[in-house]
């Protein structure tokens, strides 16, 4: 899997954990201050559109992940 891949998955997996913790519906709820996490994804993720500048790509890219997929030689 790729950089953008994990970003996309972990900042997934984020914004449902804090949702979660957030909602006074959900079993789960600690405090409504949790969704502000939510926020704080969704702008990281807003900015990373325009700018193409994550903090999490960094921290996988010196975990090893990979930026690219190799590309196929079957043309």
């Amino acid at each position: 899997m790729t950089v953008e891949r994990y970003i996309r998955i972990i900042a997934g997996l984020f914004i449902m954990t804090s949702l979660a913790l957030g909602i006074e519906g959900s079993p789960l709820f600690v405090s409504s201050w949790a969704l502000a996490f939510t926020a704080f994804v969704g702008a990281n993720l807003f900015q990373f559109g325009f700018s193409n500048v994550c903090p999490m790509g960094w921290i996988l890219r010196k975990l090893g992940v990979p930026d690219a997929a190799p590309c196929s030689a079957s043309e």
